[in-house]
């Protein structure tokens, strides 16, 4: 995909976790705890962190080694998803230079918005805790649409919703199937390799339109005149 010209982009649409916002911080404290409630030792922070974007299911099978085809597999998911409540928003923080991008958007009447594969039940809070300004114009959660990412139905509610075309769109995302999903939209993508990405996962093979190596980089990627 060609990027959007400057002056022709409407919108830039944000995965949450390990993209926008830095929440590996909260999921290393319920890990641990997890894993303690088990008597099991702490596991090194580093691999908690890589593995945040895959969600809660995967974090249970990393804390404590359950498959899901475990009886036991669904309390503890539940478990942990308690236990992030109760942390919700008390350390995650927008990356470096993320603030910034969004006030500079918006003085150019570029609006931002996230879509992501964390349930509404945490992702609104956070996002409401975090008090980004100026405020998303679309937040869509895998409770608002049929089918989650990979599959391109939430960017384009998101762009319903932000009153534009995919082609008039930036997807900036940490994991595979957010660059297959904005792909999949017609969207020009944006691989975030600063985020929450396994030591075995390789993004050269995403078929990413860019990628940014650091967060403070996305101004340059999605704002310099070609």
């Amino acid at each position: 995909m060609k990027r959007p010209d400057p002056a022709a982009l409407r919108a830039v649409i944000f995965d949450l976790d390990g993209t926008l916002v830095d929440t590996a911080s909260e999921f290393v404290v319920v890990v641990q705890a997890l894993r303690a409630e088990f008597d099991l030792p702490p596991l090194e922070p580093a691999r908690i962190r890589a593995s945040v974007s895959n969600g809660a299911r995967a974090l249970v099978t990393l804390a404590l080694g359950t498959l899901e085809t475990d009886p036991a597999f669904e309390q503890q998911r539940l478990r942990l998803l308690d236990l992030y409540s109760e942390v919700l928003g008390s350390s995650a923080r927008p990356y470096p230079g993320i603030e910034e991008l969004l006030q500079e958007l918006s003085s150019r009447g570029i609006g931002w918005g996230v879509a992501t594969n964390k349930p509404r039940a945490y992702a609104a809070p956070l996002m409401s805790r975090l008090s980004l300004q100026p405020p998303m114009g679309s937040l869509v959660c895998p409770d608002d649409v049929a089918e989650r990412k990979p599959h391109p139905e939430a960017l384009l509610r998101n762009c319903r919703e932000l009153g534009c075309q995919p082609g008039q769109a930036i997807y900036v995302g940490d994991h595979q199937r957010d660059i297959e999903a904005g792909l999949r939209a017609g969207m020009f993508t944006i691989a975030a390799l600063y985020g929450y990405i396994e030591a075995d996962d390789d993004p050269a093979l995403w078929g990413a339109d860019a990628s940014a190596a650091c967060s403070t980089h996305l101004r340059d990627l999605i704002l310099a005149p070609h």
